[in-house]
């Protein structure tokens, strides 16, 4: 669990020079000079198309001031039909029935600030950061040093009737809760256990007994820890915490602040001053995969690997560090859980760090290798299209796409719009598509863009800051040909939290063999060998379609047979087509 710090850096320099877009590149990118505009930007896409733009609904905007941060739209979480979108001022729950066309269905007012959502089963998890957050949901807020109605932590809502959701639990915590992470474990079906990360200030023990914002000296210190609330499925309003890990200790000395406590140098590589401070004494995001029984910790100054086979006592694996990185922000795993993504939210997240002087390697991603438990630096990825000093952008939230065979996400950039890109190949990140609109404000930073883009049930859905909510398609390119985008859309998910990860699964399919036929063929099948293939899959399929099972899976053996196991998407498309010749024999697809 020793820290490690990535090496500085002609050879990291040298590394991220290749990912620095030409001046002629720049030029040619439509997304650079796009129109501003609040609600009538101008837009460019490639690989994505957009299906349906709603606006903010009343009670969640400021017409006068649309990039008010009191009204701006957060993160988002998923549940059977339903998409719930947070708000700094309530949430908002869309009907996502029709796929490529949400309609709102229930708004709910309840200001505190963040209003990241998380859902399991009838309950909905609602972070609540703000000095303004009321126990009752109240619009007029909570004033004074001290106040009894105040509320920080994570409202606990019941779901069941998705038209009138109802607060049933409000556990309060020291720090607000700026993000949370539900996690599950196979072992306790009875509870689900939430890690709570609270970045703001710590509350004065007068108005929750416990509190202290004090040294590392003192064991009770509310700093260098997270909360985990327990909650009883069938007691929800009995939720409390349960523990306070402290996961940034030195196991040798027993420090509790053992990890980055100073930045690593006196400026950030850009010669600005540190924004925030690469300082570890709270954890912004923890993504939880409890399948593979690991989180990866997004904390400030440190990425963390961590053990969450005990939901209630997290443990600390190993940490890194990066002299580049401004504040670890968020992670996510591919979905091996060989590898981990994390962000760096350089500014903020209002600060504008995607300009042509800003390098690759501030503000962006960092793809992680984890071999042994460990955590092996592999290389940077940020949004190759300049912005604006206009437009807020930088490295944010997002999620894998299912494309069989490949590592890819869908990630947000602020103002920066979405990008589509891969990191199969952990050293050779690369742009597969986006989607972009030009500034708010031309003249004028005004806070917008997405702040989260997830892909749930064959859609992509994004919380605009400023704008309202989207919904987006992906559509096929040369990078991304239509049979993967077919065997994506095959993967069906009851429930999708933003900081918790489930395994992605694909049936035997012809939509599954299609996906890894093309990668084959790009890859290098020769082409009498891909038109054989190609041939006996058709044939497969037309004797499937006329119930001579038999056939058709003697069809897809041979195509099998032709194949070399010693090329990797070779091999991968045999085995699916042996295991697809096993169920359409059984009457499957």
């Amino acid at each position: 669990m020793r820290l490690r710090t990535l090496g500085v850096i002609a050879a990291a320099g040298a590394l991220v020079a290749g990912f620095l877009p030409t001046a002629a590149q720049a030029a040619d990118d439509p997304r650079v000079g796009l129109g501003a505009g609040w609600l009538d930007a101008q837009s460019a896409a490639s690989g994505l198309e957009l299906t349906k733009h709603n606006d903010k609904p009343a009670g969640f905007v400021n017409p006068d001031s649309p990039g008010s941060s009191s009204f701006a739209n957060s993160d988002l979480a998923f549940s059977g039909n339903y998409a719930f979108a947070g708000n700094y001022n309530g949430f908002n729950i869309y009907d996502l029935s029709t796929g490529a066309d949400p309609v709102l269905k229930t708004s709910v007012v309840c200001p505190g600030g963040q209003g990241d959502l998380s859902v399991y089963g009838n309950l909905l998890f609602m972070s609540v950061e703000e000095t303004r957050g009321r126990i009752d949901c109240g619009t007029q807020g909570a004033p004074g040093t001290v106040n009894p109605e105040r509320f920080r932590g994570v409202r606990v809502f019941d779901i069941s009737d998705i038209n009138a959701p109802t607060q049933v639990a409000a556990v309060q915590t020291c720090r607000g809760s700026h993000t949370h992470t539900v996690v599950t474990s196979p072992k306790d079906k009875k509870n689900v256990y939430v890690y709570v990360q609270g970045t703001s200030s710590v509350r004065s023990g007068d108005e929750l007994a416990g509190c202290a914002n004090t040294a590392a000296t003192d064991p009770n210190t509310s700093l260098w820890r997270i909360e985990v609330i327990k909650v009883p499925l069938k007691n929800p309003e009995t939720a409390a915490v349960v523990a306070q890990p402290r996961l940034f200790a030195n196991p040798e000395t027993g420090a509790i602040d053992g990890l980055q406590n100073t930045p690593p140098t006196a400026q950030h590589p850009s010669g600005t001053n540190w924004s925030p401070r690469p300082v570890t004494n709270q954890c912004h995001d923890i993504t939880a995969y409890p399948e593979i029984g690991l989180a990866a910790g997004a904390c400030a100054g440190n990425g963390i690997l961590i053990d969450i086979k005990d939901p209630e006592n997290p443990k600390r694996l190993d940490a890194v560090s990066d002299p580049n990185y401004a504040y670890w922000h968020s992670a996510t795993f591919n979905n091996d859980g060989t590898k981990v993504v994390f962000t760096d939210e350089w500014g903020g997240g209002s600060g504008a760090r995607c300009r042509d002087t800003d390098q690759p390697s501030w503000g962006a991603n960092s793809i992680y290798n984890i071999v042994n438990g460990k955590l092996v630096f592999q290389s940077y990825y940020k949004l190759p299209a300049p912005q604006t000093t206009a437009e807020n952008c930088v490295a944010h939230n997002g999620s894998l796409v299912p494309i069989p065979g490949r590592d890819i996400m869908v990630q947000a950039w602020y103002q920066g719009g979405i990008s589509l890109w891969d990191f199969t190949d952990s050293a050779n990140p690369k742009e597969l598509g986006y989607f972009d609109r030009g500034p708010v404000n031309a003249s004028a930073l005004v806070l917008g863009g997405f702040w989260s883009a997830y892909w749930y049930n064959g859609h992509i859905y994004g919380t605009e800051i400023a704008r309202g909510f989207d919904a987006f398609k992906l559509v096929p390119t040369s990078a991304v040909a239509n049979e993967e985008i077919e065997a994506a859309k095959t993967v069906k998910l009851n429930l999708f939290n933003a900081q918790g990860q489930p395994r992605l699964s694909w049936e035997s399919s012809f939509e599954l063999v299609r996906a890894y036929q093309v990668q084959a063929e790009r890859a290098g099948l020769g082409k009498v060998q891909a038109k054989a293939v190609d041939a006996l899959i058709d044939e497969a399929q037309r004797l499937k379609d006329r119930h001579q099972k038999l056939l058709a899976s003697v069809a897809l053996k041979t195509a099998a047979a032709l194949l070399k196991k010693s090329d990797p998407a070779q091999a991968r498309l045999q085995s699916a087509l042996i295991d697809l010749s096993k169920t359409v024999l059984k009457g499957g697809r």
